[in-house]
């Protein structure tokens, strides 16, 4: 089991930051690929960014344009989504999400192939 506990988020005005803190504990060891995804009120949830635990790589989702930077500490167990430049299009519930080892140990943009969640964090962006 691994727990994914996060911190962050909250509301800020368009142009503003944010960074959001995703902690993961338990049985990290298979936890290759660490990713953030968000839901919007009515849409699906959407991939947002991936980092990988072993070197730092990142992959992001086209929406993001440059403006968002995820991250880890890996001797924290850490994993961060520093957010530049937010819009209203960014209010969302944030997740975190582990990918499922099963599924290999590169990256995914699909929410069924993550199986740890953390709680969710609430991003409103007001213009």
């Amino acid at each position: 089991q691994v727990q994914l506990v996060q911190s962050g988020g909250g509301l800020v005005q368009a142009g503003d930051s944010l960074r959001l803190s995703c902690a993961a504990s338990g049985r990290t060891d298979n936890t290759y690929v660490m990713s953030w995804f968000r839901e919007a009120p009515g849409k699906e949830r959407e991939f947002v960014a991936t980092v990988f635990w072993s070197d730092g790589r990142t992959y992001y989702g086209d929406f993001v344009k440059g403006r968002f930077t995820a991250s880890r500490d890996v001797n924290k167990k850490t994993v961060y989504l520093q957010m530049d430049n937010l819009t209203p299009e960014d209010t969302a519930v944030y997740y975190c999400a582990s990918r499922d080892p099963r599924y290999g140990s590169t990256w995914s943009p699909w929410t069924y192939e993550h199986l740890y969640w953390g709680q969710g964090t609430q991003v409103t962006v007001s213009s």
